[in-house]
């Protein structure tokens, strides 16, 4: 048996976690290696992947979304005509990964014609999140405080506060032309998600309404996220598989009756199926370990699905928030997690889906110890052997590169298993770090030496 709160901090809401080495403090940054001779180089290039490599890198000049963005060519080049871009990082909180994929989210913007950020939370989240960006409703740290909650509290950080306030901006100067925000997770369903149905039913006929009413009767959320999972966990687990029963009811209701707003039913019955995905995650027996890797495999085809519905109904190009191993075209954790959202999106899309993994050398990042209480950690200077040991040989300091296109020593490389960090919402997390291959894990990766802490608002 296992504790199913303690799970779901470790796993549900985010990926396994891994074991590294920990200091009470930030250590100093290991100097890059220095540059070689372009013939000392090309004869290196033979003999070691870390040169082969470097022949293919593209440094970062900043991690900071402000200022120019002519470093970041090669990467849109690598984009090419993907119409979704899912990048990962390595934890949930460290400043860099969030400044980062705000710059890269920014480029994609003002240079690829991207318009939607997709993030790792709640659909309902999502929703709120995007009427304040296109229409200025409610007050952005009201909005925040209240949605990231439990284990999405993390992304309650300064940095994502300055990517939100960012795309508000933009949609300020841009009305005709908005940047939209969906969560794709399947972890809470808000109360405005229900409001939402109700009143289409209404729309639609009296009948149809009072059935809704019933079949939702005693489902919409009167408390807080965080305090509302928790209750929605005290049910014994009957009740909750007759309450994922009954959304599907509502779901099924709803697809019969298309009412006269083609546009206004599609909304309806994709919020209907977003609570219906909280329910139906939530009906696996989480207290029996062989349902986990059903329930995470659900959980992750869930949010393909909802990106992929996102991407159908408004036409336009997304880039993807996620941890790695969610955006990964192979799992990091086949044993829990047998398949992700990024191999799903394959799937669907093919080439018109991206996978970038995000790595670092060493830092600090905020997480939960094993008491449930937050708190920052820093990880050494990785160890000879692991993934980043190896990349942090490139000579630039932050870089990203296409590993598609890396020379046969560098693929030879990067076909082996390797050992890399993976940090989830808890730390340590319940599994040994993974390894991986990254040639099968990610088309692209953007290497950072250092991160440091995100910085938390509440």
């Amino acid at each position: 048996m296992i504790n199913t709160r303690k799970f779901l901090l470790t796993t549900l809401l985010v990926p396994l976690g891994a074991t590294l080495v920990v200091a009470p403090t930030s250590s100093a940054a290991t100097p890059s290696a220095p540059a070689t001779s372009s013939m000392a180089a090309d004869a290196l290039a033979f003999h070691s992947p870390e040169a082969a490599l470097d022949r293919v890198a593209h440094p970062l000049r900043t991690t900071e979304p402000r200022g120019g963005v002519t470093d970041l060519r090669p990467f849109g080049a690598m984009v090419g005509d993907a119409r979704v871009v899912g990048v990962g990082e390595a934890t949930h909180s460290s400043h860099e990964f969030v400044t980062v994929k705000h710059r890269l989210f920014r480029y994609l913007v003002e240079e690829k014609g991207f318009r939607t950020f997709a993030f790792e939370a709640a659909w309902s989240s999502g929703v709120r999140i995007d009427a304040y960006l296109t229409r200025g409703e409610g007050d952005l740290k009201q909005i925040m405080d209240e949605e990231f909650q439990g284990t999405y509290r993390w992304w309650n950080n300064a940095e994502n506060r300055d990517l939100l306030q960012w795309m508000r901006a933009y949609n300020v100067k841009h009305p005709g032309d908005p940047v939209r925000f969906v969560g794709d997770d399947n972890g809470f369903a808000g109360p405005g998600l229900y409001d939402k149905v109700s009143t289409f039913a209404a729309a639609s006929s009296p009948g149809l309404a009072a059935q809704i009413a019933e079949l939702y009767r005693g489902l919409r959320p009167a408390t807080g996220a965080e305090a509302y999972v928790n209750d929605y966990f005290s049910k014994p687990l009957a009740e909750r598989k007759e309450l994922a029963a009954r959304t599907g009811r509502a779901v099924d209701l709803l697809m019969q009756h298309p009412g006269a707003d083609a546009d206004a039913h599609a909304w309806a019955l994709q919020h209907a199926t977003a609570i219906h995905q909280m329910t139906t995650l939530y009906a696996f027996d989480w207290d029996n370990p062989q349902d986990i890797p059903a329930a995470m495999a659900y959980r992750d085809r869930v949010m393909a699905d909802n990106v992929a519905w996102w991407q159908q109904r408004t036409g336009g190009k997304i880039m993807l928030s996620a941890h790695n191993t969610h955006v990964a075209l192979k799992t990091y954790a086949p044993a829990s997690h047998p398949h992700v959202q990024g191999e799903f999106l394959r799937e669907r899309l093919g080439a018109g889906y991206l996978s970038v993994g995000l790595t670092f050398n060493q830092g600090s990042f905020n997480a939960f110890n094993h008491d449930g209480v937050p708190e920052r950690f820093t990880a050494l200077p990785a160890a000879p052997g692991t993934a980043e040991h190896t990349l942090d040989k490139v000579r630039y300091r932050d870089f990203v590169v296409d590993l598609r296109n890396a020379p046969t020593v560098a693929r030879t490389w990067l076909a082996e298993p390797h050992t890399i960090k993976n940090i989830g919402a808890t730390y340590p997390g319940i599994a040994d770090a993974p390894r991986i291959r990254l040639a099968q894990t990610h088309d692209v990766l953007i290497h950072l030496e250092q991160v440091e802490a995100a910085h938390m608002l509440n």
